[in-house]
């Protein structure tokens, strides 16, 4: 084991300390839930969220968390419905522009060419290039300080059957992008097996 080294210690009551870029570059990687919604008026939104998992097994429930109140946040509070598109290697550029602060009758998807369909079950279109796609149903949202955690039960699963191995979404061919520190996106990982322990 290597001897300790110094250490910065970090006070987040401290207005001297950004908590939240020291927080995003040290939880890493994140995965991206790219969430399109659609508003009360049917314009649709496109943006990616790094605040992202998996929150309940059964139900199946998601949540994303909207730092701030965002034009995702207020659609979905006034549809009950979202649409997170997984974030392959070929959408980095599409999800990256889509993060731009476009006025809320802009449809990112449209301005920036990315092709959508509809969805199975909820309004909220998916994104025709994404190899997976969960449709949500709002469960519930919790505000903490300036963000809202939105809590979403599954109604659908759609995967690309390219990007299938023996039944199961094989990590290769998803190629996920995740979300470091800064500008920085992690490139799809290098898996590695280790049997969990009974």
């Amino acid at each position: 084991m290597p001897s300790p080294s110094a250490r910065r210690v970090l006070d987040p009551a401290s207005p001297d300390v950004d908590a939240y870029r020291w927080l995003t570059d040290l939880i890493v990687p994140r995965p991206i839930a790219w969430v399109s919604t659609l508003s009360a008026d049917g314009i649709g939104n496109l943006a990616p969220h790094s605040f992202f998992t998996v929150a309940c097994a059964q139900p199946p429930i998601v949540q994303f968390t909207s730092v701030g109140d965002k034009d995702t946040l207020r659609n979905v509070r006034a549809t009950g419905e979202f649409v997170v598109n997984l974030v392959s290697r070929p959408l980095l550029e599409a999800a990256n522009a889509s993060s731009a602060s476009y006025p809320r009758d802009v449809d990112e998807a449209d301005e920036l060419e990315i092709a959508t369909e509809p969805s199975e079950r909820v309004a909220p279109p998916r994104v025709v290039a994404s190899p997976a796609s969960i449709e949500c149903v709002l469960h519930s949202t919790l505000g903490l300080g300036d963000s809202t955690v939105v809590l979403g039960r599954v109604v659908r699963i759609t995967v690309r059957e390219d990007v299938l191995v023996d039944d199961r979404p094989a990590i290769a061919l998803l190629e996920p992008l995740s979300r470091l520190g800064g500008s920085q996106w992690g490139l799809p990982p290098e898996p590695v097996q280790v049997r969990r322990p009974r």
